[in-house]
């Protein structure tokens, strides 16, 4: 619950919404959030009859907080996990958006997708298949850029420029049993 709240500061759930999104019952969310609140790790407010639950980002334990979380459970362990299974990826990483407000970027508007690129020459029947079910478990949805290993380093043009200007965010994928070890740059 903690990791879908503050891996995103920018966005505002609903108890419910977030109760279906963790899968686990509203009273344990109310609970939690009752928790987290006094101990001034998330705000709320109410509308009506629903009640609103964010990230306090002024709280002196987000940024420790939101890191470890991130780093345990958040969208770059979520792909790992996710990735780890196809073959012919080099690397990969998370960039765009998400990276930047990661790294401490401000942005104009919430971030509403993740920008995953990928590294290698994987079957993309393969990879596709592994993500078709990851958009539900980071709540949004996650747009996939595939391009030679060497891109990185050799690549140029406008996207190649977005992407190495900007903060990114390495996928650290584990090599699977009988496998080579997949290089990170």
């Amino acid at each position: 619950m903690l990791t879908f709240v503050l891996c995103d500061p920018d966005r505002e759930t609903s108890m419910s919404e977030l109760a279906h999104r963790v899968g686990v019952p509203l009273s344990s969310v109310h609970r939690e959030v009752e928790r987290a609140e006094a101990a001034g790790i998330v705000t709320s407010r109410r509308l009506g009859n629903t009640r609103f639950v964010r990230a306090d980002t002024d709280s002196p334990y987000y940024d420790s907080l939101c890191d470890l979380l991130v780093k345990a459970f958040g969208p770059p362990h979520v792909l790992a996990e996710t990735l780890e299974g196809v073959d012919g990826i080099e690397a990969a990483y998370v960039f765009g958006s998400w990276a930047a407000r990661l790294h401490g970027v401000a942005g104009k508007r919430p971030v509403n997708d993740i920008d995953v690129l990928v590294l290698g020459e994987p079957d993309r029947a393969e990879l596709y298949e592994a993500l078709s079910g990851v958009e539900g478990r980071l709540g949004r949805p996650v747009n996939v850029v595939i391009r030679d290993a060497e891109w990185l380093r050799d690549g140029s043009g406008g996207f190649h420029a977005t992407v190495t200007e900007r903060p990114v965010v390495a996928i650290e994928i584990k090599k699977s049993p009988g496998k080579d070890p997949v290089p990170q740059s």
